[in-house]
């Protein structure tokens, strides 16, 4: 079978009527190339260039196969320019993200992406991190913005995107009888967190168990802002990164509850299959970090916390 150097050296033979000046166009020398189309012809199995004639044409064949080999030169230039080129990329991009950055920064992210890259479609999926890391490994998803890091044996390349505070949230009447009941009250009033699958539920129960609180009770529920409604209510202290409840906060729907010890912060990472175009994912993996960065400098530091007396600075 003939590669793409053999049909390089014939095209430019044939368009310069010469071994000498095709050699020199592709910086080889005369017997180089004479060696390349010499291959062609044994792979086609025929002779396709009448060297006798001067300037050297193609045979009749040869004429045939000309049309044939500048259409295939010039889909592999198309082809390669795809990649030189990042800001043509025309392609799907399969994008897992966590509902906390769907919630959050998401949509100026997806704004200015298809901005950047404006023949390119986005297929969005928005799950927690176990499954989408599951999906990744399935090759469903190109790339995630998620929790927990690379998974074991998946050939990826994980760079760092942001890191969220977490925080505890309150009605004001709950945040009032809280501060009232102290230790006893906060032990026996219901948390909501996100599901059991979840990291921030696992790390939400290690937290009250080195509290002393062995059986919380803890509701469920795989979105933020359900949480984030279901706290509103009154239904619960809700858990819930720290940024992404400024407006209820400052409205007065939330009090936040300060806490002896903080809980752990949400870290995320970009990650993305190694094979999947990684410089094109690296420049995506860029413009994400840029809108999270851009997002917690508008969503800085809530004002003072309540406090609790027990689990609280007082």
């Amino acid at each position: 079978m003939f590669d793409f150097k053999e049909l390089e050296a014939f095209v430019w033979v044939v368009r310069l009527g010469s071994f000498r000046k095709g050699a020199a166009k592709l910086y080889l020398t005369q017997p180089s190339i004479s060696d390349r189309i010499t291959r062609l012809e044994d792979s086609v199995g025929e002779s396709l260039l009448d060297r006798s004639a001067r300037p050297v044409q193609p045979t009749l064949r040869g004429r045939e196969f000309f049309t044939y080999a500048e259409r295939l030169l010039e889909g592999r230039e198309e082809a390669m320019r795809l990649f030189q080129d990042e800001e043509s990329f025309s392609g799907t991009l399969r994008l897992g993200v966590i509902e906390t950055i769907a919630s959050s920064w998401c949509p100026t992210f997806m704004r200015r992406l298809a901005e950047r890259y404006p023949q390119l479609t986005i297929e969005l999926t928005v799950d927690i991190s176990p499954f989408l890391h599951q999906r990744l490994a399935e090759n469903d998803l190109d790339m995630l913005f998620a929790m927990d890091g690379v998974a074991p044996g998946l050939c990826a390349i994980q760079t760092p995107l942001c890191t969220y505070e977490m925080g505890m949230f309150a009605a004001p009447e709950m945040a009032a009888t809280l501060q009232r009941g102290g230790p006893a009250a906060f032990a026996e009033t219901a948390f909501i967190s996100f599901s059991k699958q979840a990291r921030p539920y696992r790390e939400l129960v290690a937290y009250l168990t080195a509290l002393g609180i062995d059986t919380p009770r803890i509701h469920r529920t795989s979105t933020l802002m359900t949480i984030m409604r279901m706290s509103i209510e009154g239904v619960g202290i809700g858990v819930l990164p720290v940024a992404t409840v400024r407006d209820a906060v400052e409205s007065g729907s939330l009090v936040r509850l300060t806490l002896e010890e903080p809980l752990p912060p949400m870290i995320y990472d970009a990650i993305w299959r190694s094979a999947n175009y990684p410089s094109f994912c690296a420049s995506v993996a860029r413009l994400a970090k840029q809108c999270a960065t851009d997002y917690a400098q508008d969503h800085g530091k809530l004002s003072s916390p309540a406090s609790m007396k027990g689990y609280v600075d007082t």
